[in-house]
């Protein structure tokens, strides 16, 4: 197991980036075992690679055989045929998306604490240095 995990990822707000084209990134503030905290953004694309890869690795907590035994969380849907970075899209899915992450983290620790999540929710080198407008 990991020495550290993550106890709680708050979505505080949303940014505009303008490169390598214009999006939205989500700014999470993640809360680690180890009482340390950290500020990461994560585009949407981002949680839905994460859904992926966790429905995938844990077909019975992601409801494939019998949808009462789902304990993943749902992802607010794609969007599809729209502009994905005008900003309402992106402030309408701030609070499902922190609904997301904080269940996300309390979810089992076979699956909140698994390598995808740890991996989603740890610091890259952009978000310690994230570019500025």
């Amino acid at each position: 197991m990991l020495s550290h995990s993550v106890l709680d990822a708050n979505v505080v707000d949303v940014e505009k980036r303008r490169n390598p084209s214009k999006h939205y990134v989500y700014i999470i503030k993640v809360t680690w075992s180890d009482s340390t905290c950290q500020t990461i953004y994560r585009r949407y694309s981002k949680f839905f690679d994460l859904q992926m890869q966790l429905l995938d690795k844990f077909p019975i907590e992601g409801g494939q055989k019998d949808p009462k035994q789902r304990i993943i969380p749902f992802l607010p849907g794609k969007i599809l045929f729209r502009r994905s970075h005008i900003r309402d899209v992106a402030v309408k899915r701030l609070r499902p998306i922190d609904d997301y992450c904080r269940a996300l983290v309390k979810l089992p620790p076979h699956i909140s604490q698994c390598d995808e999540v740890f991996q989603f929710f740890e610091a890259r080198p952009e978000d310690l240095n994230p570019p500025k407008e």
